[in-house]
C-alpha cells in the first residue's frame, strides 16, 4: 500500500527555502544553497541504519525515486532474511558471532581436547583487536577487503607480522566453526591471507653453555630455578607446560609426564633418565608428593601453580655470562629439539617428544646447524682433479687476442 504524505508534499517541496528541509517516511528533501532540492533517505533495514543521498532535482530525481530506493532496499533485506538461521530475526554481527563462538568453545571443549589451552589467546585476540575493528560488520558480509585492511592497519600501528598472523588464525578458526555450526555458508567466508614472517636467527646452546646455565640455576636464590632449567633442557617442553606439571602426573617407572593442557591437546611427554631421577628426588623431599611441581608462591595468585619464571631465568642467564636478549626460556626447547635432530632421530619420533601438532610446524625447529649437516654435505664433496694455475686461467691480453 502506497504511503500517504502529509508534510513531504509537492507544494511543500516547491516552497522550501534555502537551508530548510522536510523529512517524512525516511525521505529527506533539502533546499541547497544553489537553490536545488537534494533527496536523501535515512531508514533502518535488517537492523542496519542506511543513510544515503539519492540525487538532486536538477538531475531529474523526485520523491518517487526516493520511495523506490527505500522499497528496493527493504525488499533486498527481506530476501536476505530467507537465509537466516532458525529463531533469528536478524543476521549475526561479527561482534555477536565472536561472543557466541567463545561461549560455545568454552562449553564444548574440555582440558583433554585439542586447542583448549589456546582459548585464552583466542579471547584476547578477539576482545582486544578483532572485535573493536570488525565488530559492526555482518558476519556473512565481512569482505576480503575488510580483512586485508585490518591486517594492514595493525601492522601500521606497530604490531609485528607474526602477531597479526596469530590474530588472523583466530579469525580463520572462528569462520571454520561458523560454517560447521551452520551460522553461514562456506562461500560467505572471506579469504584470510597471512603475511610472510621474517626468519629469526635462532639461538642454540652448546653443551658447555647448557652446563653453565645449570650451574648458574643451582646458585640462584629461587630454589626452583634449577628445576625449571633442568626440565627445559631435558624435555623440550614449553615454558607454560613446565609450570603446570603435577607430581601425580609423572610416571617415574616409564619416564613419562602426562600433559593435559598442551598447545596441540593433551599428550604424554617422554623425559630423560637424568630428569626422572632429579624429579624423583625432588618429590621425596616434598611434603605434598602429589601436588604442583611449581606451586604458586603468592597468596593472591590466580592459579595454584606459578605462571612464569621469566625474571628468575633472566637472572640465571646473566649469571651464566650469556646475553638475555638472545637466551630466553624457549631457547632451551630449541636446543633440546636440535640435539634430537643431531642425534639423527626421525621426525615422527621428535614430534612425539616436542608435542608439535604437525610435522610442518616441527620443521621450523630443524635448523641448518650441527655435525649432522656437516656430515651430510661432506657426502657430495668433490674437488678438482688437477691444480689450477694462475697462468692457465688468466684472461688473454689485448695483444694476444689480436695475434690470434
Amino acid at each position: 500500500m502506497a504511503k500517504t504524505f502529509a508534510k513531504l508534499t509537492r507544494p511543500a517541496i516547491r516552497n522550501l527555502e534555502i537551508g530548510k528541509r522536510i523529512a517524512e517516511h525516511g525521505i529527506v528533501a533539502e533546499r541547497t544553497s544553489a537553490g536545488d532540492v537534494r533527496y536523501s533517505i535515512n531508514i533502518m533495514a535488517d537492523g542496519q541504519r542506511i543513510h544515503r543521498v539519492i540525487g538532486r532535482e536538477s538531475e531529474g530525481v523526485t520523491r518517487k525515486q526516493a520511495e523506490d530506493a527505500i522499497e528496493a532496499l527493504r525488499t533486498r533485506a527481506r530476501e536476505d532474511r530467507l537465509d537466516l538461521a532458525p529463531k533469528r530475526k536478524t543476521h549475526r554481527t561479527f561482534s555477536e558471532a565472536a561472543t557466541e563462538y567463545l561461549t560455545t568453545l568454552e562449553a564444548t571443549t574440555g582440558p583433554q581436547d585439542k586447542g583448549f589451552a589456546d582459548i585464552a589467546n583466542k579471547r584476547r585476540n578477539l576482545n582486544q583487536h578483532l572485535v573493536p575493528a570488525l565488530g559492526a560488520h555482518r558476519l556473512d558480509k565481512l569482505t576480503d577487503f575488510a580483512v586485508k585492511g585490518y591486517a594492514k592497519k595493525r601492522v601500521a600501528d606497530g604490531a609485528s607480522p607474526s602477531t597479526v598472523n596469530r590474530e588472523l588464525s583466530t579469525l580463520s578458526h572462528l569462520f571454520r566453526r561458523a560454517v560447521k555450526w551452520k551460522w553461514l555458508k562456506a562461500e560467505d567466508c572471506p579469504t584470510i591471507e597471512k603475511s610472510a614472517e621474517a626468519q629469526k636467527q635462532i639461538t642454540i646452546l652448546s653443551p658447555e653453555q647448557q652446563q653453565d646455565l645449570l650451574r648458574a640455576a643451582i646458585t640462584d636464590q629461587d630454589p626452583q630455578g634449577w628445576l625449571f632449567v633442568a626440565i627445559g633442557l631435558n624435555a623440550a617442553m614449553r615454558h607454560s607446560e613446565i609450570l603446570r606439571i603435577r607430581l601425580d602426573q609423572i610416571d617415574f617407572a616409564n619416564r613419562r609426564i602426562y600433559v593435559p593442557l598442551a598447545k596441540a591437546g593433551q599428550r604424554i611427554q617422554p623425559i630423560t633418565p637424568s630428569l626422572a631421577d632429579m624429579l624423583a628426588k625432588e618429590r621425596d623431599q616434598r611434603e605434598d608428593q602429589s601436588g604442583w611441581l611449581f606451586p604458586a608462591t603468592k597468596s593472591n595468585s590466580t592459579t595454584p601453580h606459578r605462571q612464569a619464571m621469566t625474571k628468575q631465568f633472566l637472572r640465571i642467564v646473566k649469571r651464566a655470562g650469556m646475553d638475555p636478549a638472545k637466551v630466553t626460556p624457549h631457547v632451551m626447547r630449541h636446543t633440546a629439539i636440535t640435539r634430537l635432530v643431531q642425534a639423527k632421530a626421525d621426525l615422527p619420533t621428535i614430534q612425539k617428544i616436542s608435542g608439535h601438532k604437525t610435522l610442518s610446524a616441527l620443521m621450523r625447529y630443524v635448523h641448518i646447524a650441527g655435525a649432522h649437516i656437516d656430515e651430510a654435505i661432506a657426502a657430495i664433496d668433490i674437488g678438482l682433479p688437477e691444480p689450477i694455475t694462475q697462468e692457465l686461467h688468466t684472461a688473454p691480453k689485448p695483444a694476444d687476442r689480436k695475434a690470434a
